[in-house]
Order: C-alpha cells, then sequence, then structure tokens
C-alpha cells in the first residue's frame, strides 16, 4: 500500500479554530475548533479527495516541495 504525504496549511480563524487546506489538492479544505480537530478533518477531507479522484480513473497528485529560506 502507498502511503501519500502531503502538506496542509493551517490558518487561524477570526472567530477562532483553524481553517486548513491542502495546496497540492486544489479545493481540499476543512476546518476545527481546536489545532487537532483541524488535523483530524483534513485528513478525512484528504482521503475523501484522493478516494474521489481514483473513483473517477483520475491521476492522484503528489505533492512536489521544496523549502525556501528568506531572510526576515
Amino acid at each position: 500500500m502507498k502511503v501519500l504525504q502531503y502538506t496542509v496549511t493551517f490558518t487561524p480563524a477570526e472567530e477562532g479554530g483553524y481553517t486548513v487546506t491542502a495546496p497540492a489538492l486544489p479545493g481540499c479544505i476543512s476546518e476545527g475548533e481546536t489545532y487537532e480537530e483541524a488535523l483530524q478533518n483534513i485528513k478525512e477531507a484528504i482521503q475523501a479527495y484522493v478516494e474521489s479522484l481514483q473513483k473517477d480513473g483520475l491521476p492522484i497528485p503528489e505533492e512536489i516541495s521544496e523549502k525556501v529560506k528568506i531572510p526576515a
């Protein structure tokens, strides 16, 4: 079984909690009241996203990332 890994981005919501996205998967977004809840929710969203692609016979994106350091 292949294990997929995706970077997720947490953004604090004004009303509290977090909004989370998976940039390599366009439109894959979730949220949660706590960091842990948001993390669990985005994992479920990513799994559903990938399963939908598989069902439709579409390719599953693989993340290509590079860390860039800039002076702050």
